[in-house]
């Protein structure tokens, strides 16, 4: 029997490359993500504190105060303090502060204009809503923010401060996360050394003693690897911390001296160490006292590479299955021997990797996160949320409301949603098949004159680009200038408001949508049923069945391999049919309308709630392909007769 030793050595060597290759990137970002975190959290209080001490002075006293405070904290590179129109102070004497700014200093004037407009909302509001205050890193590493300057409970300016970013961490942005490069080699090497002993079966692949040593060298490697990147990222996440703790009792310091006041030092938690919407994030004391809540940022990120290490495992497990069970080799050989095959499809499953499979399955994964316009710039494992957004969809039952008016049907409800869609779809696509089957058997008749004219015109409506036709439709429909309602007038009828009522603006829709669908099903049918052999009904007319009895028993089982996909196909476009619901109807009134893949249009789009409308999509795709399923499985449609 062969044994293969190289086979295991090699698979247990790239497994496990991989794994820790993808471990050490993975720790390395979430480390670099932490720190720099943490630097502009530093920016942030010591900006603050600087704000603090500025509230409530003139323009002489501010100057002396933003000197005496810059000269006991040298991370503060430069300052700028705006009230109104006037550059009060400025750290740079060739400002000439104070002065009135100048026309490219608009921006300055727009910023703390704003985030004097974010206060105020916040406080007609009772609640927080919009970011107060602006914190960005540029590519060499210096940090700049922006904080309301106050005078009382009144927003007077800002405070606009450029910092270093070495001085605003522990060892700030020259240090990121380890990758422990010479840990992963030793283990490597390790492994590829006792890869080298093992003893594989080749010839039957069954699980045995030689598979199982390299599954638990693996994970025993990969978790050693693992738990020493998660150690190293908490020691460098409490070094930050101290860091913190110690930069707020120098400030509280620099405050106190500045002002001749010690209450911010005596506070129980920090007021200048909050987000970016001014809240207190309750981790500091006001004298640097680290508080209970600290270690709760790690945490999250312990859990998401906890969770993240035991998926790489998994892949490596996969990996080395691959080469031990000798799909690696057979995989090779396929590629030798078809190289030319493999080497005319590449382009093509690139182009699809690209352009389909990689939308498609990030718009999965963003279904899985609470995605809005807010905070999508945040990295990708802080937005993970699970099924959450699922829940919501599918939990959310409350279609009618009781209220002291009456009985009020909630439109912006999933399954009313799901109900129009489903009637949307089934009369779209009876309409169509109807008319589509009506005029191919029409056209198929023998001795019909004008045939070859009649299908031309009949084709039209398919060959016009679909949103052309929905805006004339629109148009048609118009309550007022419309050709529909003026050729009611006419015959003495009243004008219809075809938009207000929720079966009248349905039926905008139906009406335009039928119009455009009805020629692919001629088309289709009418190509199936000049297929089918005329000797059949000459041989059933032989034998003295009816028209009736030809149709039911020739015509329609011919027809079915062909109608079936096509209705199929039929069902699919109309139930993501976008254009014609959304520049017809809008989904008028009041959202009665909508259907799902507008409704994920306008979540996405007018709402921002961009993960809520990527999981309604996963939901739709479920649906579409569940019901293809069972269509083609019970209709039997790619089966010939």
């Amino acid at each position: 029997m062969k044994r293969l030793s190289g086979t295991a050595s090699l698979g247990l060597g790239v497994a496990l490359a991989v794994v820790l290759a993808l471990s050490a990137w993975l720790a390395s970002s979430v480390g670099r993500d932490l720190a720099q975190a943490q630097q502009q959290r530093d920016a942030l209080l010591l900006t603050q504190a600087l704000a603090a001490a500025l509230a409530d002075t003139d323009a002489d006293d501010t100057a002396r105060r933003l000197a005496q405070f810059r000269a006991a904290q040298p991370a503060l590179e430069s300052v700028r303090v705006v009230a109104g129109r006037e550059l009060v102070a400025s750290s740079d004497p060739q400002d000439g502060a104070p002065r009135g700014l100048q026309r490219e200093e608009k921006p300055l004037f727009d910023l703390a204009s704003e985030l004097r407009s974010a206060e105020e909302t916040h406080r007609q509001d009772g609640r927080v809503t919009k970011k107060t205050l602006r914190v960005e890193t540029a590519r060499d590493g210096r940090i700049t923010v922006s904080v309301p300057l106050r005078s009382g409970d009144q927003v007077t300016g800002m405070v606009q401060a450029q910092l270093r970013a070495a001085a605003t961490g522990a060892d700030g942005a020259t240090r990121g996360m380890g990758t422990g490069t010479g840990t992963a080699l030793a283990l490597l090497a390790a492994a590829l050394i006792v890869g080298a002993f093992l003893r594989v079966d080749a010839a039957g692949r069954r699980f045995d003693l030689g598979r199982a040593l390299a599954a638990v060298l693996l994970l025993g490697a990969a978790g050693f690897f693992q738990h020493s990147q998660l150690q190293a990222l908490a020691e460098r996440h409490a070094a930050d911390l101290q860091h913190t703790a110690r930069l707020q009792a120098g400030v509280a310091a620099t405050h106190a001296a500045v002002t001749g006041s010690a209450a911010a030092a005596q506070a129980a938690t920090s007021a200048w160490d909050t987000d970016a919407y001014g809240r207190p994030l309750g981790l500091l004391a006001g004298d640097g006292r680290l508080l209970p809540k600290a270690d709760a940022a790690l945490a999250s990120h312990e859990r998401f590479l906890s969770r993240s290490f035991w998926a790489l495992d998994a892949l490596g497990l996969l990996l080395l299955a691959f080469f031990l069970q000798g799909w690696a080799a057979r995989t090779v050989r396929a590629l030798r021997d078809n190289a030319t095959a493999y080497a005319y499809i590449t382009p093509a499953m690139l182009g699809m990797l690209v352009l389909v499979f990689f939308p498609f399955f990030y718009g999965i994964a963003l279904a899985f996160t609470d995605t809005t316009l807010f905070n999508e710039q945040l990295p990708f494992r802080e937005r993970w949320i699970g099924l959450q957004n699922f829940f919501a969809i599918l939990g959310d039952f409350d279609v009618v409301r009781h209220t002291a008016e009456g009985t009020v049907v909630n439109y912006s409800n999933f399954y009313w949603t799901l109900m129009t869609t489903v009637i949307w779809t089934i009369t779209n696509v009876t309409v169509g098949v109807t008319f589509g089957f009506l005029l191919a058997l029409a056209l198929n008749t023998e001795g019909f004159k004008g045939k070859t004219i009649y299908r031309v015109l009949l084709i039209l409506p398919w060959a016009i680009p679909n949103y052309i036709t929905a805006l004339v439709w629109r148009g048609m429909f118009h309550p007022q200038f419309g050709v529909i309602n003026q050729f009611l007038q006419m015959f003495g009828l009243e004008p219809v408001r075809w938009f207000d009522g929720v079966v009248s603006a349905f039926m905008t829709g139906l009406i335009t949508n039928g119009w455009l669908s009805f020629p692919f099903m001629m088309v289709v049918i009418l190509g199936a049923l000049q297929s089918i052999p005329k000797d059949m009904y000459e041989a059933a007319e032989v034998e003295g069945a009816s028209r009736w009895q030809q149709f039911r028993s020739i015509t329609l089982p011919l027809l079915r391999p062909t109608l079936v996909p096509a209705v199929v196909l039929s069902v699919v476009w109309t139930f993501n049919m976008f254009n014609i619901i959304f520049l017809v109807s809008g989904g008028e009134p009041g959202g009665a309308n909508e259907i799902l893949i507008t409704k994920a249009y306008k979540i996405a789009f007018e709402q921002y709630q961009y993960a809520y409308a990527a999981a309604y999509s996963t939901v739709i795709f479920v649906i579409l392909l569940v019901y293809g399923y069972f269509q083609t499985r019970l209709t039997r449609a790619t089966e010939s007769y």
